[in-house]
């Protein structure tokens, strides 16, 4: 179960995990908002409008199995392609003979790196990575052909009938090396190096700690593989249906492979099965248009379960080493640290997210001082890019451990010590930017702690609720129970001078039987995240209608960003919102006209606009019938900066916090752990939806839980080991915690509806409580994650001690 305190009138959802009872009292609340410069003029609430927890337009469909998802797509003449991957992690291409696969009945097209016509490689920030590899191949998986047949099957042998000779070469696997080894890439192995100085860097402490930690890779694991469909347009152009989480982008990559100018490539986005981050980069997003314009005719792509691992960037893994410098009071004086994050052979979004780690290395607290070393390298390891957390989930994970480790150092309680530093309004980052926005960190750590603990094991608990479940494991005599605390700061939107915007179009018409509705236009994607629920919901308030249609996300429209970065609400909500308040206007003038009141303030309400000065009225289904009104806008955040030599400057644009507290129980013995409850305080300015914000918070703890007991990407010699669900584990319902949540509502100057992005924190602090949980129940040091039982079982004890007194769960 989930409890959920944002107020007076908060709201609960229920999960399928065990019921926790009880929660925290409610520490801001709120009522239903409306767009800024419409609150005043809306006497009456529209039904389903902001600040209430209406229904997804597509959850129906979903959770029915009626929803079409990009593998549904089809088409009567429709081809099968599918992609020939290296074997090698690091290679040199001798020979590539495809006249058997050619020759093979049903196959129409095989195509070569030379078949290309346009721009050889792609990339979402550096466009370092081919195609399809010609020469050298440098990670396993890396393409090297693509057939077109009539069949998937064809389509597979055909593939398999391909030879290529291959030429093993060096392996460049551990990022240490890089920097110092022969480069695999003409752009060389170091994507960005990036140092920080803050402060007096030569500052010593009182008391000082130090520690070294691991993050291991991460995968998405998204629920639907990559798929597309391509279609060959009479302009010579293509119309591509996809998955993906930038359509615009995606377009550009396209077009400039194809040759072809923007124009003539259109892209609709296809039903998304999940994203976190994977789906912003290309995958087969070419291959599956040259396919289609090599043949004349539409072709579908569909990756198994394996060649997805292969197929899409994962989490980069890290190694950290950090210090913290402290007085015997607990105040932070200077955080030391070295982030070293494996990006894999291309650069994908390295820069951006080696950026993360280093502005964020200290986490949500006030330090005097920081020296940060960040770099980020290539290797002959599976591609890294974004996902959920975005750099900011390794260095959490690390100044996290560093603080318990200080707080046993000074002996110290670790909630009063991180309550003790906690950032607030008017206080600098590491960067040296101040926090001109909302920044509740004491609140989300009070509101996390506020939660009522898991009541005391029953002894007649069923086997299943022990760790490792039934099947004579764990004996309850064994299990011993932990609680640890962790809190997180993660950045909104793009940085470092990034000119990011966003664009909506809003048109409000009259339907054949007379009623007025509203077509929203917009080119975000939905992954998941609720996007089309809040579209509807802005929609409704500032125009007063209840009828809202969704036009198809697609290119026919300006960009909208990519769904990354926790910023559609901010960005595409806020041009929605622009566009709404243009016709909004419009409407007015037009009543205006009507009521012949070319002075008087008006008041929207729903389904009509009011004079309050003479309670004169029109319809808004009247104002109508002199024909629909349209507005397309951009939204545009506040400008942001480089950052300097030093890693100084005012490179965010908004910042939210989260606190997590986990309580686990764990048998010491066996390694087994079961995450019992994750109790929750987030800041989120304004809960447009608070259902929504729930399900992104109980989504979020779910992967911050695989990261910290089960998911890893297991890679030996730059070859993956583990590409199914069979072997790479992420948590199911029954590994899920109860969650406990209390909303920190606080709006955020600037924001569209004071509202923030609630996305990624819940994964950021998540993984790091878990771990300092599982650390009380045992004493040992536990300084990698996700955390093996042998970790557990045979790791080494007492390098942090126990934060909260390690009890007997028997």
């Amino acid at each position: 179960m989930t409890t959920t305190t944002c107020g007076p009138s908060s709201t609960a959802a229920t999960g399928s995990a065990p019921a926790v009872t009880g929660s925290a009292p409610a520490v801001t609340g709120s009522a239903p908002v409306a767009p800024p410069g419409t609150r005043e003029r809306t006497q009456r609430r529209v039904r389903d409008g902001l600040g209430t927890s209406a229904d997804r337009p597509d959850g129906t469909p979903k959770v029915t199995g009626a929803f079409a998802f990009s593998s549904d797509l089809h088409d009567q003449r429709m081809l099968w392609g599918r992609t020939l991957r290296s074997p090698h992690a690091h290679a040199r291409i001798v020979s590539i003979d495809t006249s058997a696969a050619a020759a093979m009945p049903g196959v129409v097209a095989v195509l070569l790196a030379e078949d290309v016509p346009g721009k050889a490689t792609f990339g979402l920030e550096h466009t370092d990575q081919p195609v399809l590899a010609r020469d050298v191949v440098r990670y396993e998986g890396e393409a090297v052909a693509i057939v077109a047949a009539e069949h998937p099957e064809t389509a597979l042998r055909a593939i398999r009938a391909i030879e290529v000779t291959y030429e093993p070469l060096p392996l460049l696997t551990d990022p240490a090396e890089a920097a110092t080894t022969d480069p695999i890439h003409p752009d060389g192995n170091v994507f960005r190096t990036l140092p920080l100085r803050h402060g007096d860097v030569d500052a010593t402490g009182d008391v000082v700690v130090e520690g070294t930690y691991e993050v291991g890779m991460q995968d998405q694991a998204f629920l639907g593989p990559e798929s597309a469909l391509a279609l060959p347009s009479d302009d010579g152009g293509v119309e591509l249906f996809i998955s993906t989480q930038w359509l615009h982008v995606d377009r550009d990559q396209v077009a400039a492979c194809l040759a072809l100018p923007a124009d003539q490539v259109h892209l609709t986005l296809g039903g998304v099965g999940g994203a976190f981050g994977a789906r912003e980069d290309v995958s087969l997003q070419v291959h599956v248009c040259l396919l289609a314009l090599a043949t004349g005719r539409p072709v579908k792509m569909l990756y198994s379960r394996a060649e997805s691992f292969l197929g899409h960037v994962h989490r980069h893994p890290a190694r950290m080493r950090y210090r913290h410098h402290a007085r015997r009071d607990g105040t932070l004086v200077k955080v030391e640290a070295e982030i070293l994050l494996d990006g894999g052979a291309y650069a994908s979004s390295s820069t951006a997210v080696l950026a993360n780690a280093v502005c964020f290395a200290a986490g949500p607290y006030r330090v005097e001082a920081a020296r940060i070393d960040g770099q980020v390298v290539r290797t002959n390891n599976p591609p890294c890019g974004a996902m959920r957390g975005f750099g900011v989930v390794q260095v959490c994970f690390a100044h996290e451990a560093q603080m318990d480790r200080l707080a046993a150092a000074l002996d110290m309680d670790p909630v009063e010590l991180r309550l003790h530093n906690a950032l607030k309004p008017g206080d600098a980052i590491i960067t040296g930017q101040r926090l001109t926005g909302t920044a509740p960190v004491r609140e989300v750590i009070e509101a996390a702690m506020a939660h009522p603990l898991p009541p005391d094991p029953r002894e007649d608990e069923p086997a299943i609720a022990l760790p490792g479940g039934a099947g004579l494991t764990a004996r309850r005599e064994d299990v011993r129970r932990g609680t640890g605390i962790a809190v997180s700061i993660k950045n909104l939107m793009y940085s470092e001078g990034f000119d990011d915007y966003s664009t909506a179009r809003v048109r409000l018409e009259t339907s054949p039987d007379g009623e007025p509705f509203a077509t929203v236009h917009s080119a975000c994607a939905e992954v998941g995240q609720g996007f089309v629920t809040l579209a509807q919901q802005i929609t409704r308030t500032a125009l007063g209608i209840e009828r809202v249609v969704l036009h198809a996300a697609d290119t026919g429209v300006g960009s909208a960003g990519s769904t990354s970065a926790s910023r559609q609400t901010w960005m595409s909500g806020g041009a929605v919102q622009l566009a709404c308040d243009t016709v909004h206007h419009g409407l007015l003038e037009r009543a205006r006209g009507v009521l012949g009141v070319p002075d008087e303030p008006l008041v929207l309400e729903p389904g009509r606009v009011v004079d309050p000065a003479t309670g004169a009225e029109v319809a808004i289904a009247q104002l109508l019938r002199a024909g629909p009104l349209e507005a397309t806008e951009e939204h545009h955040h506040a400008p942001t900066s480089t950052l300097d030599a030093d890693g100084q400057g005012d490179a965010h644009v908004s910042f939210a916090f989260a606190a997590h507290r986990a309580t686990v129980d764990v048998d010491p013995d066996l390694g087994l752990v079961r995450v019992l409850q994750i109790a929750t305080g987030q800041d989120v300015g304004r809960a447009l939806n608070p259902r929504a914000v729930i399900g992104q918070i109980e989504g979020g703890i779910a992967q911050g839980v695989g990261l910290a007991v089960m998911e890893e990407i297991l890679v030996e010699d730059g070859l993956v080991r583990n590409p199914s669900f069979t072997d790479y584990l992420i948590p199911t319902a029954l590994d899920m915690p109860s969650v406990a949540a209390t909303l920190i509502e606080q709006p955020e100057p600037g924001a569209p509806f004071g509202a923030k992005g609630v996305g990624e924190p819940p994964t950021i602090s998540s993984t790091p409580a878990v771990v300092a949980a599982i650390r009380d129940a045992t004493g040992k040091a536990l300084t990698r994650v996700p955390v093996r039982a042998q970790d557990i079982a045979f790791g080494e004890a007492g390098a942090i001690p126990p934060t909260a007194g390690s009890t007997s769960a028997g």
